[in-house]
């Protein structure tokens, strides 16, 4: 007859036995996911080193944005650049539900988490904006979105701010990482370095 004991621990081994299965699963779509990563943002770096006067700077930067969003599992996203002139943020790349209504729409620099991110060069994760008070959320009401959690990086060139990224509501209403931070900030740099080729072939 077995005993109560030895069924319990019967129990817990097929218990740990489904777990660990689902643990492995879990593990393999997330090594499929980050080398799909790993070879889009290896091809977006080639096509940034091999910039010409012909090339479409806003649609390489779509592309970069893309990559981004995907990587970290975001819904939507944006990336702005720097118009030193007007001292204004522009939208130049939009993913989401959105993106037509957004695009080329202008924030002041300073002005709510991108702008403050611009302002002072400083990433940050942020898991409901609506508990930081530089959140802005002017763009929500004009645009009829809802923001939930943001992840916001500078793209930066030595000291200069040449815009931000920012992708908004992680999917499955999950918080961002640091790992995304650390993730999205690689490519503002991709993003940073784009643009910084662009320039010095315009010229």
């Amino acid at each position: 007859m077995v005993s109560n004991e030895v069924r319990g621990s019967f129990h817990f081994l097929q218990q740990e036995n489904i777990r660990l299965k689902e643990e492995n699963e879990t593990l393999r779509d997330e090594l499929v996911q980050l080398r799909r990563i790993l070879h889009s943002l290896g091809k977006l770096s080639q096509m940034a080193v091999t910039i010409s006067p012909r090339t479409n700077i806003i649609k390489l930067l779509d592309e970069i944005l893309a990559a981004a969003l995907g990587s970290i599992s975001a819904q939507d996203g944006s990336l702005l650049l720097v118009d030193e002139e007007k001292k204004e943020l522009v939208f130049v790349s939009v993913h989401g539900r959105i993106r037509e209504k957004l695009l080329r729409h202008r924030i002041p620099i300073g002005a709510g988490i991108a702008g403050w991110v611009a302002q002072y060069a400083t990433p940050q994760i942020i898991a409901n904006v609506y508990t930081d008070p530089r959140f802005s959320s002017s763009v929500d009401k004009i645009f009829e979105f809802k923001t939930r959690s943001m992840l916001c990086v500078p793209i930066l060139r030595a000291d200069r701010v040449m815009g931000v990224i920012q992708a908004l509501n992680k999917s499955n209403h999950r918080e961002f990482a640091q790992a995304d931070l650390v993730l999205l900030g690689i490519v503002a740099q991709l993003a940073a370095d784009a643009l910084a080729r662009a320039e010095s072939v315009s010229d």
